[in-house]
């Protein structure tokens, strides 16, 4: 996954492992969304309810906006008063409420988005990026896990894809058709998505629960040859995480994305799929978004300084896949690559430890030290334990930390159990510091 923003985060030295993201003195436990989308227009229309609990005495509700026009905000049909200044929203409540008490707003809002909601009018698609609050009020962090009614109003011919299971759709007065998702699991809100178009769809039965494969330009034999190696995915990673997949798995082609996971739904562009057609060694993307499942989604940073604990984690097991599926020789491949890529960052002195001060402004580099070295950490402390510790402390610490959002300490920790010894020396090198010896 690439970040395009990140807010709101701590800054601070090597105590930054034991924290997350700063107190908000509420929890959002439900959002209920409907959106009117005019894909030609390229403009939306929508309706959020947001259900909270008040974890502190609460006067006002603050919420990412993005660019997105607030027309109303109400509680009970009672007008709220509410400002909106860079990407918040700030609602004021009827009254206010003491810990513990709970409380929801209704908000109607209108945007164009520039990003977060991608629309292809010449293909009739709209997908999301990433940025929910570019097309949804929400919390904009990795801690704040909440779940979704999703209710997505088109015209007819369209099929949509996105998060949570699929509930029945109904045709609206209009002739348009609102379909309807359900996510039933608490989950941050990056993760939420949907595309929508007259995409060909293919299913086929895993365990006990079907995958779904979504596109415009891929036929549905295409469709099942690249997305083949799916369920042998899945069940590769739910044994590496000791947690089964739940429920359906759903991935679609969209007009362009340099892929990205969300719950249960994974968007991968078209460009993509015709390079796995031509090569089916190439599914190292279709693994990334699978492994996410797992670490980011389920087991999720609980601030984006520890961003290594999803992307580090997915770029590793991607490897731990094509060494399974394709062999030593590729996994070797990716080690060498994300070797090479690490000797580079020392070079320019780029190199970073994995926990950062702060996520505000990532580079190229950043995502580097995230994404590859985090990688390569995890591949180097594979070797300082051996194969049977190593797996058994990751499935620990996986299963011991679902449905939770996590620091690095947590993952230390669930390591040195493993182990039966400190791995201090180890993280201090190549975790939180730049000594570790590369080769």
């Amino acid at each position: 996954m690439h970040r395009r923003i990140t807010l709101g985060l701590f800054a601070s030295t090597m105590a930054v492992s034991a924290l997350a993201a700063e107190p908000r003195g509420f929890d959002v436990q439900h959002y209920a969304t409907t959106l009117d989308l005019d894909i030609a227009a390229t403009q939306l229309r929508g309706e959020t309810l947001v259900r909270f609990n008040a974890t502190a005495p609460l006067s006002q509700l603050v919420l990412d906006s993005g660019e997105l026009v607030i027309d109303s905000a109400t509680h009970a049909g009672e007008a709220l008063r509410f400002q909106q200044a860079d990407g918040k929203l700030t609602v004021n409540l009827a009254q206010p409420l003491a810990a513990g008490e709970q409380a929801s707003v209704q908000l109607r809002y209108h945007g164009k988005p520039r990003f977060g909601l991608e629309f292809a009018p010449a293909r009739n698609e709209a997908y999301t990026v990433f940025s929910t609050e570019q097309w949804m009020p929400s919390i904009n962090a990795p801690d704040e896990r909440a779940t979704l009614l999703l209710a997505l109003r088109l015209p007819k011919g369209l099929r949509t894809a996105a998060v949570g299971d699929a509930l029945p759709s109904r045709q609206l007065p209009d002739g348009r058709i609102e379909h309807r998702w359900q996510l039933r699991a608490p989950m941050p809100g990056y993760v939420y998505g949907f595309a929508a178009a007259p995409y060909r769809h293919v299913q086929q039965a895993h365990g006990a629960g079907r995958l779904h494969y979504y596109a415009l330009d891929r036929s549905e034999a295409e469709l099942s040859q690249l997305f083949a190696a799916t369920g042998e995915m899945l069940d590769f990673f739910a044994e590496r995480a000791g947690l089964a997949y739940q429920g359906d798995y759903r991935q679609a082609l969209v007009e362009r994305t340099i892929g990205q996971e969300m719950a249960g739904l994974s968007l991968m562009s078209e460009a993509y799929g015709k390079q796995v057609l031509a090569d089916a060694s190439q599914t190292g993307l279709i693994a990334h978004e699978a492994a996410h499942q797992w670490w980011g989604n389920r087991v999720t940073c609980a601030g984006w300084e520890h961003f290594w604990l999803n992307e580090g984690f997915a770029n590793f097991m991607t490897a731990a896949w094509l060494q399974h599926s394709q062999g030593e020789v590729a996994y070797q491949a990716m080690v060498q690559g994300w070797e090479q890529r690490v000797l580079a960052l020392r070079a320019k002195g780029a190199d970073r430890a994995l926990v950062y001060p702060n996520w505000d402004k990532p580079t190229s580099d950043d995502r580097a030290v995230v994404y590859r070295k985090g990688a390569y950490v995890l591949h180097r402390l594979r070797l300082e334990l051996g194969e049977e510790v190593f797996w058994r402390g990751l499935r620990a610490y996986t299963q011991a930390n679902d449905g939770k959002s996590v620091v690095t300490a947590d993952f230390q920790t669930a390591m040195e159990a493993a182990a039966g010894r400190s791995l201090q020396g180890f993280f201090d090198a190549w975790v939180y510091g730049v000594g570790g010896e590369v080769g």
